[in-house]
């Protein structure tokens, strides 16, 4: 998994936007930041009581979130992409707590063809103990297959793929 002696090197993101997982504009968002190191994509983020489910513990929503968005943002990195999600199977290890800082992580398995990526991801916490993980299957879109998401969402999305190192 992750080598401690990778850096962590950010990953720029769009501002503005209104995505739950990522949006810089969504108040009630997780904003979540992305870096990398090595051959994972990672997202540092300590849950409060307003992602809480059972008493103390992250609602599980919330993390099938955390893992969808770390692993789409593990094939906008490395594919430089536009995508959709196409399904996910989640294994809740333990009960993910509340207060604690954590680290979603993605990375990528292989690709399967007609543009299917399937990825790893886990949530650990700094100890790198494992709470959650999760496989999802990605599907890489065509510029055909993007007729509802504007010109201009487009032309931010290209260039910020050209600013990935």
């Amino acid at each position: 998994m992750l080598n401690e002696t990778d850096a962590k090197i950010p990953i720029r993101k769009l501002q503005g936007h209104h995505c739950f997982a990522c949006g810089t504009d969504n108040p009630i968002g997780l904003n979540m930041q992305f870096y990398h190191t090595g051959d994972m994509v990672c997202s540092d983020i300590t849950l409060g009581k307003n992602h809480e489910g059972w008493e103390n513990m992250a609602h599980g929503g919330i993390i099938s979130t955390l893992l969808d968005e770390v692993m789409s943002w593990t094939v906008l990195y490395f594919k430089r992409t536009f995508l959709v999600t196409r399904k996910m199977d989640i294994k809740y290890i333990r009960p993910v707590p509340l207060g604690v800082p954590l680290t979603a992580r993605g990375k990528i398995l292989n690709e399967t063809g007609n543009a299917k990526i399937d990825i790893r991801g886990e949530i650990v916490d700094s100890e790198k103990k494992l709470f959650v993980r999760s496989r999802g299957e990605f599907v890489m879109l065509a510029d055909k297959q993007l007729s509802s998401v504007s010109e201009g969402m487009k032309r931010e999305m290209m260039d910020m793929f050209q600013q990935f190192e």
